[in-house]
């Protein structure tokens, strides 16, 4: 049972960084889905890839691994450069089109 701690990324459809400021503790799956002949759908054994966990901090998902013994992995987030832009460079004349 392998874990993952990442920070996820932020919501494509919102402008916004809500959501994206907790860890997360994801399990990797264990067992591969298998597909039901009579209705098409796709089943698993695993239970704990349902199990998802945020935290506040980095170092509270490592403390919590390490407390019940889990194997984990940490996935640092890439960092994200700021584009400041004003409304009034939209009306600049030296503006490259």
């Amino acid at each position: 049972m392998q874990a993952r701690i990442y920070l996820p990324t932020k919501n494509a459809m919102q402008s916004g960084k809500a959501n994206s400021r907790r860890w997360v503790l994801d399990f990797e799956p264990e067992a591969i889905r298998r597909l039901d002949p009579l209705m098409g759908w796709t089943g698993t054994t695993d239970m704990n890839g349902e199990v998802r966990l945020t935290f506040e901090s980095k170092e509270a998902a490592i403390a919590y691994c390490e407390k019940h013994r889990i194997p984990f992995e940490v996935q640092e987030p890439k960092p994200f450069p700021l584009k400041i832009k004003t409304y009034a460079d939209n009306f600049r004349f030296d503006k490259v089109r």
